[in-house]
């Protein structure tokens, strides 16, 4: 069990039409590859079209979801800022489920006019009723310098340092966190 890799799971938070949370997350995914110090797979919200808490039906889904969210042992979520805080479905997407967060890390990347702050300092407070870890580390891109025409993501080489630094984390608090677990 010591040698299994790490999962660690890119969730991107928007299913917004015209979003750019795929693009954040794949250059977070090529930049984790090369680490080879985990398993990263990207984590789309759109992919499970879960039904708001409450509402009937989306078994099927909210199976697939918990299923997955399980066999993760750790995450970097990948935000926006809507109106100063996280969109709508992920918000949804915390509250199906619960105790397959538990006792997990996570990386945050924000961006928004003010690199996503504010919604990254309300996902840490959802994130630690979870039980989750969120680390320090907390790379914010910038909708006006690292968006080319706001849609096209050309993020700024300082960033590059920052994923690390935050990966590093990740990567050893989901590795402690996993033998609580076990």
């Amino acid at each position: 069990m010591k040698n299994e890799a790490l999962k660690i799971g890119i969730i991107l938070g928007s299913t917004r039409p015209g979003r750019v949370s795929p693009q954040v997350g794949n250059w977070v995914k090529e930049i984790a590859e090369k680490r080879g110090d985990a398993y990263y797979e990207i984590v789309d919200l759109a992919d499970y079209k879960l039904p708001f808490l409450g509402e009937p039906g989306g078994e099927k889904q909210e199976k697939a979801w918990s299923e997955k969210i399980d066999s993760l042992d750790g995450f970097v979520f990948i935000t926006a800022e809507y109106n100063h805080s996280i969109s709508g479905v992920l918000k949804n997407a915390l509250d199906l489920i619960r105790t397959e967060w538990n006792d997990k890390a996570a990386g945050i990347v924000s961006y928004g006019s003010t690199g996503g702050a504010r919604a990254a300092e309300h996902l840490r407070g959802i994130l630690g009723e979870l039980h989750v870890a969120d680390v320090r580390i907390h790379p914010t891109l910038s909708i006006f310098t690292d968006f080319q025409n706001f849609n096209q993501f050309k993020p700024a080489e300082l960033h590059l340092n920052n994923i690390n630094g935050m990966l590093d984390q990740v990567i050893t608090w989901s590795a402690a966190l996993k033998t609580i677990r076990v």
